[in-house]
């Protein structure tokens, strides 16, 4: 059975992004257990796990399970959280989805592409959006700028 992208809600310049369908079989073996865990079970990386917390070179950050351009090097900033963490990402590459929890209602994101989880958007986040992406950086493929 073919897996269609995340439902969401529809974000600007989306309609670019071309949906990538796989069997679970071909996620399986395209991804490591960990990322399989993580993008298509929703699950979370131990805090401060990730190489990418202390990447800070020029380049874009890309969704390790389909390539799909994320977030720019210049976005990225320490929230002292232990993920690797962005103020702003690329327009319609991400989608958003409220969890309603008893206590909090988080907002999930997910690669626009291939539907896969990479983390939670927060408010506490600094100027000039007030945002934190808050990913997992295990999901995340890192491409330098060249020199």
């Amino acid at each position: 059975m073919l897996l269609p992208a995340f439902g969401r809600r529809t974000l600007a310049h989306e309609a670019d992004v071309k949906p990538v369908l796989r069997t679970e079989e071909e996620w399986w073996d395209l991804l490591s257990p960990e990322q399989y865990a993580i993008l298509r079970a929703g699950e979370t990386e131990d805090p401060g796990s990730s190489a990418l917390n202390a990447e800070y070179r020029q380049g874009i950050y890309r969704c390790a399970a389909c390539d799909l351009d994320l977030f720019r090097s210049e976005w990225k900033y320490n929230s002292r959280t232990g993920w690797p963490s962005f103020f702003d990402a690329i327009p319609g590459h991400l989608q958003e989805h409220r969890i309603i929890l008893s206590y909090f209602t988080p907002i999930e994101y997910k690669c626009a592409r291939c539907g896969g989880h990479h983390g939670h958007l927060f408010d506490d986040g600094p100027e000039p959006t007030g945002k934190r992406y808050c990913n997992n950086g295990k999901v995340l493929t890192f491409i330098p700028d060249e020199a």
